[in-house]
């Protein structure tokens, strides 16, 4: 009896230790390799390498994905979005390699540890639960160096973060209502105040009437360091400023237009005399589509 007993208890011993075996193989399997960004507009992200396979999601342009698998040989990569498991094309992906880049990733299970490191073996700064929003800054090794909501930076292992396209704006939906305040309010060159706006002019007075001082510039708003970079439309937050840059008309500069994104793919902007000055515009196709830079949340 002895015998069968310890026996038995061997037998379960071992089959624990495979089952153990097994799920960190599979969790291994789960976290990202590298990130990359998409460099196709409606790019469609599929539960198989074929393009015949069922559509997963459609992401825009400039949306980073997580690489679960960086053999393309295929001429696919495995990747990870908004907790989403897909193919995407490598012909519309291009891998970051400097690993430094911003988005937003949402945590995926509870009691999650934020390390002063990217390894199990770093201290622990702080753990967070599920659904909690963080921004990521970049990718070391297997895991994201993030800034939590109070200003915590660490590390969070890639498997337990999902990249997605939004993070928390307490203050867009006011500065969306404020700005539809000055609709038909008419276009003046160099104009930043209700009297007459022009782009740049429209989206710095806007955003001062919440606490923001911004340059008198599409250009010089898009490089002012401030907020976070937003690189697909459909990752954009009504309140986020736009920008756009028509090379025919930017005479060498980052950006030839700006204007503050109100949701479902519209935005407004003060766009010109001939066109009413403050108008509200669709950014889903067509010209602004064409144009569309990228975006940035300030809040």
């Amino acid at each position: 009896m002895t015998h069968f007993a310890g026996k038995a208890a061997k037998v379960l011993f071992l089959s624990a230790v495979t089952t153990l075996l097994l799920a960190a193989t599979a969790l291994a399997a789960d976290q990202a390799v590298a990130v990359g960004a998409t460099t196709g507009s409606s790019l469609r992200m599929r539960a198989d390498a074929s393009t015949s396979a069922s559509i997963v999601a459609t992401l825009d342009k400039g949306v980073a994905v997580a690489i679960l698998d960086n053999d393309a040989s295929s001429g696919w990569y495995r990747v990870s979005y908004d907790g989403k498991t897909g193919f995407i094309s490598a012909d519309y992906l291009s891998i970051d390699q400097d690993n430094v880049f911003s988005s937003y990733g949402k945590v995926n299970s509870d009691g999650v540890n934020v390390r002063s490191g990217a390894s199990t073996d770093a201290s622990v700064l702080a753990a967070v639960d599920a659904d909690t929003i963080v921004t990521v800054n970049g990718f070391e090794n297997g895991w994201y160096d993030v800034t939590c909501e109070y200003g915590t930076e660490g590390y969070i292992r890639s498997d337990f973060l999902d990249l997605t396209a939004s993070g928390n704006s307490n203050s867009g939906s006011a500065i969306v209502d404020t700005a539809k305040q000055y609709l038909g309010t008419r276009y003046v060159y160099g104009g930043a105040s209700p009297s007459g706006f022009d782009c740049s002019g429209f989206t710095m007075y806007v955003y001062q009437q919440f606490g923001y001082s911004l340059p008198h510039t599409a250009t010089g708003q898009w490089q002012s360091g401030l907020g976070t970079k937003v690189w697909g439309i459909s990752a954009l937050q009504p309140g986020d400023l736009v920008f756009f840059n028509d090379p025919s008309r930017n005479a060498g500069k980052a950006c030839s237009h700006a204007g503050i994104y109100i949701g479902n793919g519209q935005f407004i902007h003060s766009s010109s005399s001939s066109s009413g000055g403050v108008i509200i515009s669709d950014m889903t196709s067509g010209y602004y589509n064409t144009y569309f830079v990228g975006g940035l949340r300030l809040g």
